[in-house]
């Protein structure tokens, strides 16, 4: 198996996570392909599924944890790519979040992210539970659910509202989506892909973000599917089924660089 079949199937879960990381399609394509960069250059993989994915994930972490680093000691970033990615930068995830994407959304086990960052399986523990508080600690918003399974959206109604947020509307259609903004323009979004009119939920968020804008997680069987590498693509995605867990460790990165961003523009 060639390096490119082996690494292939993994690209849209790295993309994913790398946009979720940095907050920007462009910062975490750019470093992901930093990344690949990386591995063509060193030219050896595993040949085991899990651990290509593994392995992968790995050279993103060393890459993205040692620009900072590169700056300060005067030295050039490995690529061009990434002198791009390291501009929009500002709204880093703190280490206890990357570890927490890791583990709920990304799956990897504790020993795994362990490897990964090189630090002990106690230190994991201890950066997953500051992530848990932090993630708690998140300040309350409105959240606008576009879903038109009724069992999925009362799931996600009460997640959130669980997490402290409060639910405005459950809009089933391109045209409720819309409408539902109008009075009450939401913090938050969580948008399913194809709705129960047979419209887009992409088209309806594009609509909703001409005037309001706001952070959006998109909700899909198929993540793969708008990672093709056609711009624009969602920077949040949670995959149906989805683990309560993911939902909540997205939402709080969504609103975390929102959150980090207004700041910054402020």
């Amino acid at each position: 198996m060639s390096l490119s079949e082996a690494i292939a199937p993994q690209l849209p879960y790295l993309r994913r996570f790398a946009r979720a990381l940095t907050g920007s399609q462009a910062s975490g394509d750019a470093y992901s392909i930093a990344t690949l960069e990386a591995i063509v250059t060193v030219g050896s993989f595993p040949a085991d599924r899990h651990a290509t994915k593994r392995y992968l994930f790995t050279a993103f972490l060393k890459i993205w944890s040692s620009m900072s680093i590169n700056h300060k000691a005067g030295m050039e970033p490995v690529t061009p790519s990434v002198i791009a990615a390291d501009r929009t930068l500002e709204a880093l995830t703190p280490l206890p979040r990357v570890a927490f994407l890791l583990r709920t959304v990304e799956g990897f086990m504790t020993e795994e992210i362990a490897e990964m960052l090189d630090y002990s399986v106690m230190e994991v523990d201890a950066l997953l539970e500051r992530a848990g508080r932090e993630i708690a600690a998140q300040l309350s918003t409105d959240v606008l659910i576009i879903e038109d399974e009724p069992v999925i959206a009362m799931d996600l109604e009460a997640l959130v509202t669980d997490l402290g947020h409060r639910v405005i509307k459950i809009a089933r259609t391109h045209k409720e989506a819309v409408a539902a903004i109008k009075d009450d323009p939401p913090g938050l979004v969580l948008a399913d892909i194809q709705l129960a009119d047979g419209s887009s939920g992409l088209d309806a968020v594009n609509d909703i973000l001409v005037g309001c804008p706001v952070p959006v997680v998109f909700i899909t069987a198929y993540p793969e599917r708008l990672l093709s590498g056609d711009r624009p693509e969602p920077v949040f995605l949670i995959s149906k089924p989805f683990r309560p867990e993911t939902v909540l460790a997205v939402i709080s990165q969504a609103l975390f660089l929102d959150r980090r961003a207004a700041l910054v523009a402020g």
